[in-house]
This record gives structure tokens, sequence and C-alpha cells, in this order.
């Protein structure tokens, strides 16, 4: 190989590389997007998480269809009673595992309310969720996110589990 030839293949990959941080860093920002988002009674910005025919199942309590399932669902009264008594949606780093323009990933999310009675917050749920994600022409959004609390349930905890090797 020349030195030229050296020196492309070294570019390449350091842009393949430097492709796959950005993806990971621009999906981690969407998980990280969506606590706040929430809590503060942005539904729309919530929504525009996700692809406009997303799915988004807080399992066993709800299925939303897209953005304007979701964005309901924020500024719906179950929700807003809950931002409005003190309430934080708190989600982990997800593992996330790219192919192409595709990725998916697990992580956890608690939910943390404000007891007033007791002057301080408590974990009121903590579930393991799995994400798919897909690239388009507005980068990352949301495909899927299942969110099941992890009460026991077998089928909640193997959310969790690692995917098989490649």
């Amino acid at each position: 190989m020349s030195e030229i030839e050296d020196l492309r293949a070294a570019v390449a990959a350091l842009t393949e590389r430097v492709q796959e941080l950005e993806d990971h860093r621009e999906i981690g920002q969407l998980v990280a997007g969506y606590g706040p988002a929430v809590d503060s009674g942005s539904g729309e910005f919530a929504a525009e998480l996700w692809t406009e025919d997303g799915l988004f199942a807080a399992v066993p309590q709800r299925t939303m269809h897209g953005r304007a399932d979701i964005s309901a669902m924020v500024h719906g009264p179950g929700h807003q009673s809950l931002i409005h008594n003190g309430c934080a949606h708190v989600l982990t780093v997800p593992h996330i595992e790219i192919d192409g323009d595709r990725a998916t990933g697990r992580s956890y999310a608690l939910n943390i309310r404000w007891d007033a009675t007791a002057d301080r917050f408590w974990v009121a749920r903590v579930s393991a969720n799995t994400w798919t994600w897909v690239r388009t022409p507005d980068g990352w959004r949301v495909a899927e996110r299942i969110n099941a609390n992890l009460d026991g349930t077998a089928e909640h905890r193997e959310m969790l589990a690692p995917s098989p090797a490649r």
C-alpha cells in the first residue's frame, strides 16, 4: 500500500469512528431530553423525540401511537397532576447498539415524586426500557420505547438482558 492509500484508509476509518460517536451522542441526547420535556409539560417537544408514527408503551397502563398521542399524554390530567405535585422522570444512560440507520438499546427509568407531608422525594417506580431508534432526515428519532415496571415480572427483567453476540 502506498502512503496515500494508507492515509485514505486512516481517514476513512476515523470518519467511521467519528460518525459512530456522533450517533451515540445524538441518541443519548434524545433519551436525556425526555425527562425535562415531560416534567416541564412540554408535550410537543417530547413528542418530537419520536418518529411521526412512533410507539411508546408504558406497560401495562397505556400505549401511545404517534406524536399526537404522546403530546396528549403529557397535556392530559394524569400527567399534569404528577408534575404539579412534584415529579421527575429520570432516565439512565442507555446501552446503545447501532446497526446502520437503526439502533436498539436498553436502560432504566425512575419516576421520583415529591411528598410534601414528609418533606422528601421518594421513588415511585423503576422500570426497564427497551428502545428502537431510527435515523431520519431530521436526525435520530425514537421509533419505539417499551417501558415496563420492574415489579418482579420475569418478562420485564428480561428486557434488560444483553443482546446475543452478533
